[in-house]
């Protein structure tokens, strides 16, 4: 049963530039200019108009965008829930600048050991984590750790845990690795590992959608059956002010926005590409969190209800749960 049949949620890249080089992530390797912020107006009063209610500003690393406190005013400004994740290089430095603006701000940290968590991301940027936490909980920020769960740091959650997320009280999120496109991600996570991060989800300040555990057991989504509803849940938005369909990662085809996204997106052109999610050749096998997470959302199924118990508790943590009402 279809509960929502509105987008709730936007990818919005303000530039696929980043001052990292993370070995599972290909974004940083694309030439990119910045969103400007007369487009980014337009668009979000289109985006609130079509029923979206929360908003990723992502890269690349969204901090490089020197508009990005303006973007989240102007979000914010319409009742837009804001979102952020950040590698923390330039955190310390606009700290200030973003104080308030942002609903969820995530920190990435893959692992509790500074030269492992440095080697990942192809930059030394550890010490800017902890920098960063130290700041934002005086600003009185509350920002979450994002840990991108591999089989090789699966057993770090208790170090990450009992180290860095508790002595400062904050929400671990657990972001099981996925694979895309050609992106060398490494081994598929193991039916041991699954099992730790279910088990790891129902301990206190930690996160995890225990759908995505529940997905890679089924094998993720299935063209013949699709789970995936990315195209009628998930606005991509490129910083060439495009629209991109069926979903950033597959990106089959991208449409100028031209300052007119709500009726782009209700256009034939669009519309047949949306009836499409999940059915796909490139779709099969799928697993890809950030369009899986408002997919288990809207329509009532097994996935729902495993997602369901961590969506409220995490809505519950962080105060948002007023917005989603």
């Amino acid at each position: 049963m279809r509960l929502v049949s509105h987008p709730v949620l936007c990818n919005y890249y303000v530039t696929y530039r980043c001052n990292a080089s993370c070995s599972f992530c290909d974004i940083w390797e694309r030439p990119s200019p910045y969103v400007t912020l007369d487009n980014a107006r337009q668009n979000l009063r289109d985006l609130k108009r079509l029923g979206v209610r929360v908003v990723d500003f992502t890269g690349g690393e969204p901090l490089l965008h020197r508009q990005l406190p303006e973007l989240l005013h102007e979000a914010r400004q319409l009742g837009l829930i804001t979102t952020i994740t950040t590698n923390a290089l330039l955190y310390p430095k606009q700290a200030e600048r973003l104080r308030g603006l942002v609903d969820m701000l995530h920190f990435s940290l893959d692992s509790p050991v500074a030269e492992e968590h440095d080697r990942l991301r192809g930059v030394a940027c550890f010490d800017k984590v902890m920098e960063s936490i130290a700041i934002a909980r005086q600003l009185g920020e509350r920002p979450d750790i994002l840990f991108t769960v591999f089989t090789h740091n699966v057993h770090q959650i208790r170090q990450m845990h009992e180290e860095i997320c508790l002595p400062n009280n904050l929400v671990l999120i657990l972001n099981p690795v996925f694979e895309y496109n050609t992106v060398e991600t490494g081994d598929r996570l193991s039916a041991e590992a699954l099992t730790q991060l279910s088990w790891w989800g129902r301990q206190k300040n930690v996160y995890l959608n225990d759908a995505f555990v529940q997905l890679r057991r089924d094998g993720g989504n299935h063209i013949s059956d699709p789970v995936c509803k990315a195209g009628s849940t998930t606005l991509v938005i490129s910083p060439e002010n495009k629209l991109v369909l069926p979903c950033y990662h597959l990106g089959l085809k991208d449409f100028p926005i031209t300052d007119n996204l709500y009726e782009l997106y209700h256009s034939a052109d669009v519309q047949q590409l949306v009836a499409l999610e999940g059915r796909l050749p490139g779709c099969e096998g799928c697993t890809i969190n950030c369009y899986m997470q408002p997919s288990f959302a809207v329509e009532v199924n097994k996935y729902w209800w495993r997602a369901l118990p961590s969506t409220l508790k995490y809505n519950w943590v962080k105060g948002t749960w007023k917005q989603l009402l």
